[in-house]
């Protein structure tokens, strides 16, 4: 009796007979779409946190009497805490099995939603924020990697064709999706149940994952984990951004200088670091060949100055609607629904209009960014605090919203292009930790501009209005100048990047 060939091959043909028909791609099993629902789950509570927050951070501020400079570390903190974790995170679960580190993560940020919303200070907040985006970033590599595992190549398209579409609607509807939960419950406690709408998706996703996930999938591989440079990456990280956050609440004391002096000189130690660890033939945390690519370098500012540039948008205009003029939480969130609407629209087309334009599809979201931004600069610079209004902004956030869609899917594939194929897990990582890190600085910056230039003359309502659209149009043409910049670094990557 012959051998069977594996899975999914056809057999050969004995000398001289017939060639037999090729096999049919292999069925996906029932279980694998369960268990994607389960991955997406985790996905959706992960980036759903990264905007819902947004409209209730005026609440928290009058709630738990927070500083500005707290805001900034609520969003923040979670992004690099989020991005710092995914490069570790994926190797161990390479090491152990994805299985049990996309459990554990999606546990700990479950447990870690709960005590957010429990915190009774600024610090503890803060402190389970960070937990829940290092908890985040665990389990999200988790989530690519074992779509790779259980879907066959002729379906894994269509697999992360709806991880994508996840992406877009749990960003997408964050902001509104607050608002509602906060008009529901009230401003005092309203912003605590938005940290809790995670704790029963959380729960639904851990039973199920426990059940449905594989526990094997692939060969385990053993790499090392580099903890020093994750140590060095992380403490200049930290340097950087404590005062970039704090500086301006504290008036710029000589020790915020010193400290942005220290986190340059943990950058520099770090890179001597990877160099070291390369040349022994060690795994280092970001391989230091990738950057004998030029464009790969440029690429990797281009994932920063672009994350960095429009992250800040909705930092700045929920805290104008609410704190300046006195509008609601959920109106605040509706003022951000054309930007959703836009981007999902631009995300929806722009793998056709990659495949037809190649690079230009990302020159032309960015230069549509650009252009919303410095539109909505413009509106809160010459329009009267007393006069502004959501529709004012709407055809601007639109716009703004379509050119983010456009790059949002395909930016990474373009990036990725610029090395060689075999360097391509390596440099997706980089990438991803960049964008998120982008994030982290983004906010940093636009919340030390937008409190920094905060002064309110008197206690009318149109004292208060005027002052923070005067603070939110300064704050806007930083990330409308960061865009700027992200168009001019477009023009780096390759006009071609292949199909992945």
């Amino acid at each position: 009796m012959p051998d069977t060939p594996p899975a999914g091959l056809p057999a050969e043909s004995p000398a001289g007979a017939a060639t037999a028909p090729a096999a049919s791609p292999p069925a996906v099993p029932r279980r694998a779409w369960s268990a994607l629902i389960v991955l997406l789950l985790g996905m959706f509570m992960a980036l759903l946190d990264t905007t819902i927050v947004n409209v209730a951070l005026p609440t928290i501020r009058t709630s738990l009497d927070a500083s500005e400079a707290t805001l900034s570390w609520i969003i923040s903190g979670y992004a690099l805490a989020f991005g710092l974790a995914l490069i570790p995170a994926g190797r161990v679960g390479d090491r152990i099995g994805h299985k049990w580190v996309f459990f554990t993560g999606l546990a700990l940020f479950t447990l870690a939603s709960l005590f957010c919303g429990l915190a009774t200070n600024d610090l503890q907040l803060v402190v389970a924020r960070v937990a829940q985006g290092l908890a985040g970033g665990v389990f999200v590599p988790a989530v690519t990697a074992l779509i790779q595992l259980m879907f066959p190549l002729n379906a894994r398209g269509n697999a992360f064709a709806i991880m994508g579409a996840t992406i877009g609607v749990s960003t997408a509807i964050g902001p509104i999706l607050g608002g509602l939960i906060i008009e529901a419950f009230g401003e005092v406690n309203g912003w605590r149940v938005v940290f809790w709408v995670n704790l029963p998706i959380g729960v639904i996703a851990l039973i199920a994952a426990a059940i449905l996930l594989p526990v094997r999938g692939g060969a385990r591989v053993k790499t090392a984990t580099d903890p020093i440079g994750l140590l060095l990456l992380s403490a200049g990280l930290i340097a950087i951004l404590v005062p970039l956050i704090e500086g301006q609440d504290l008036g710029w004391p000589l020790w915020t200088y010193l400290t942005l002096v220290a986190g340059a000189v943990l950058i520099l130690l770090f890179a001597l670091w990877e160099l070291r660890l390369a040349k022994r033939g060690r795994s280092p945390l970001v391989p230091p060949h990738l950057f004998s690519h030029p464009a790969f370098s440029g690429g990797v500012i281009l994932a920063l100055v672009y994350f960095a540039s429009f992250t800040g948008i909705f930092f700045t205009i929920s805290l104008l609607w609410q704190a300046g003029l006195g509008h609601t939480a959920l109106e605040a969130g509706l003022v951000s629904l054309p930007f959703a609407i836009g981007s999902i629209i631009g995300a929806a087309q722009s793998d056709r209009l990659s495949r037809m334009l190649g690079r230009t599809v990302l020159v032309m979201g960015t230069a549509l960014v650009s252009i919303g931004l410095i539109w909505v600069w413009l509106v809160l610079l010459l329009t009267p605090a007393t006069e502004l209004s959501s529709w004012l902004l709407l055809v601007p956030l639109f716009i703004a919203g379509v050119g983010n869609g456009c790059f949002i899917a395909p930016n990474a594939q373009f990036i990725v292009a610029t090395v060689d194929r075999s360097e391509a897990g390596a440099a997706s990582g980089v990438i991803s930790v960049m964008q998120r890190v982008g994030a982290a600085i983004g906010i940093a910056i636009v919340g030390s501009v937008l409190f920094g230039t905060l002064n309110i003359t008197g206690n009318t309502p149109e004292a208060v209005a005027d002052a923070f659209a005067s603070s939110a149009a300064s704050a806007l043409a930083v990330s409308a100048g960061l865009s700027i910049v992200a168009f001019l670094f477009v023009f780096t990557l390759p006009k071609r990047a292949p199909t992945p």
